[in-house]
């Protein structure tokens, strides 16, 4: 549909099709869900790539539109029977591609009540707040059903239970019942299955995990959905849940009649979130922005859904609505990725390694799950790979099983530049919160001056502030390493660094490329004292610069044009550091 302007935030399919905003039609998700085999879908997508959009479509195409009934009518229904509302909402599918689907398709359309709930605004900082919240939302769909209470379908007792819960009056039980109860009232009401739809079901989970209520939201999540879901089958016609991830804890999903879990790694349903290449070309030529594809596509692209290539929907729509068409982290901005920061500060040296690698660019391979057990994740780092994964930090360019584990091993790697630049924004915070920025700033300088001495001087304070002295053992170099390569993320608009790279006749530990040819390259090696073999830092700082000579380190600095040189043998001894000059 080639509408002139965009409606950022907006995720009311109806307001979006009636205000003439520009929409990519994703119509044809509906034609998935009926087609699909099972009866529950869970579909986890990361936040911001139109998950409510979609539910809120769904939403629109099956109801029969209580909403047109009298709230007080004159008269109750003879047979204890509603009256059969046109559905109203069909014009807003006309010229959307599932109106040409079929008539297997249509006939569904208007014909089924439909529960409509959305979580992703509740993440409150206590568990009394949250139920409260989740209360309340609960309270706004049974009273978007008020006319039940006319009906005579409904028991007295049936009907006292729903006032109380309009009333805000009912007991833990009775709300984590409630999403059962409204499934069969609206059934028996209508004599039709309905359709439940819950958006953003683990937004209160993230939240519970981060403010120390997780036992209580997973314990209330299991009640209504497996309440609601399980073995209700007379009276369900489609369930359909979005969310980040599939919370695989205390078995919320457990026991769900025909269950399908379709996560970013599968086909199914895999172009409907986000917008692939084509929508992105049409939206930017609707847009005049046409000859910005190859910068859009380098800060936004990347991401892979079930095979499809991805854009980011959040970030394309706020570039073309922004007035100057800023390239800019719109999506990272919309969190505060509280969690995210958590579990990559707090990881250890191998952590800190593969964080440096992914931001050079450069894949890692590791075992994905798709069903997270968040309180393991900080202790489980496999775990946490497929946290980033699903989150929609990372992202998966091939795969291969692993012949000696049996394991299948995804190669990940970051999707976009947006992306990146949230990682390093994280590195940074981390080592702010260890030492001043100022420090920082004083040694990167002196590194890009050339003065190695106060290089030194204040490395060695930050190496003090930053690391505890567990993180030496095993391979203290990758610390150094890691650390090394973090800090250099402030100089990587002036320098491009690289690290573990062929060059001459080896591979070099740190290599900093000025991108202006007249400034000062690096080539450092890194090198710990053997003190089981009588070596001492004198010795080991000989090696080091001997190495960089006889492998000529220097090789791909010299092919690139950069005239001056500096070799540097970096050796330490547990924290202590010594810098020198070759």
């Amino acid at each position: 549909m080639m509408m002139n302007k965009f409606s950022v935030g907006e995720s009311d399919f109806r307001n979006i099709i009636t205000g003439n905003f520009y929409y990519v039609d994703k119509s044809l998700f509906i034609k998935e869900i009926i087609d699909s085999g099972n009866r529950v879908i869970l579909v986890p997508r990361p936040r911001r790539f139109g998950k409510t959009l979609n539910i809120s479509m769904l939403k629109y195409f099956y109801d029969c539109c209580p909403e047109r009934l009298p709230l007080f009518p004159d008269t109750a229904e003879p047979d204890g029977k509603p009256a059969a509302p046109a559905n109203t909402y069909k014009s807003l599918f006309a010229s959307l591609a599932i109106a040409d689907a079929g008539p297997q398709y249509l006939e569904k359309m208007g014909k089924h009540p439909v529960i409509f709930l959305t979580f992703k605004n509740i993440k409150e900082l206590d568990w009394e707040t949250c139920l409260d919240k989740i209360k309340s939302l609960i309270q706004r769909e049974y009273t978007n059903h008020h006319y039940l209470l006319n009906s005579r379908v409904l028991l007295p007792q049936e009907k006292n239970y729903f006032q109380r819960i309009i009333d805000l009056k009912g007991t833990l039980g009775e709300y984590e019942n409630s999403l059962e109860a409204l499934l069969i009232f609206l059934s028996r009401y209508y004599g039709e299955k309905a359709v439940v739809l819950i958006d953003e079901y683990d937004a209160p989970i993230h939240a519970g995990f981060n403010k120390d209520y997780y036992e209580e939201i997973i314990s209330f999540t299991r009640n209504f959905l497996g309440g609601g879901l399980k073995d209700t089958g007379q009276y369900l016609e489609k369930g359909v849940i979005t969310g980040i991830m599939r919370i695989a804890q205390e078995s919320i999903f457990s026991g769900l009649n025909n269950l399908g879990v379709f996560t970013l790694l599968s086909e199914e349903f895999n172009d409907k979130f986000g917008f692939t290449e084509k929508e992105v070309e049409t939206m930017l030529t609707a847009f005049n922005a046409q000859d910005r594809y190859d910068e859009v596509q380098q800060w936004y692209n990347g991401y892979n859904f079930g095979g499809c290539i991805i854009y980011n929907p959040w970030s394309i729509t706020s570039f073309l609505d922004s007035k100057g068409r800023e390239l800019k982290p719109y999506w990272i901005n919309t969190s505060d990725n509280e969690i995210i920061e958590n579990l990559l500060s707090g990881g250890g040296k191998e952590l800190k390694v593969e964080m440096e690698q992914l931001i050079r660019g450069e894949p890692i391979e590791k075992p994905i799950d798709e069903n997270i057990v968040l309180r393991d994740v900080g202790a489980n780092e496999d775990l946490l790979w497929s946290f980033l994964m699903m989150g929609g930090y990372l992202k998966s360019t091939g795969k291969k099983r692993n012949e000696a584990s049996g394991k299948i091993l995804y190669n990940l790697c970051i999707p976009n530049m947006e992306v990146r630049d949230t990682y390093t924004r994280i590195t940074r915070r981390f080592f702010s919160s260890k030492i001043e920025n100022r420090q920082l700033e004083i040694m990167l300088t002196a590194l890009i001056d050339g003065d190695v001495k106060l290089f030194e001087k204040i490395l060695r304070k930050v190496i003090l502030a930053v690391f505890s002295y567990h993180d030496f053992s095993g391979e203290p170099e990758k610390v150094y390493h890691a650390l090394a390569a973090g800090m250099l993320t402030w100089i990587s608009d002036t320098h491009e660094i690289k690290s573990n790279r062929e060059s001459g006749y080896g591979r070099y530990d740190i290599m900093i490329i000025p991108k202006n040819l007249a400034k000062i390259g690096y080539v450092i090696e890194f090198k710990t004292v053997d003190t089981e073999e009588n070596d001492t830092v004198e010795s080991t700082v000989k090696a080091a610069l001997k190495q960089i000579e006889e492998k000529k380190y220097e090789t791909e600095l010299t092919q690139r044009g950069v005239k001056n040189v500096k070799k540097l043998a970096v050796v330490f001894k547990g924290k202590d550091v010594t810098v020198r000059e070759g």
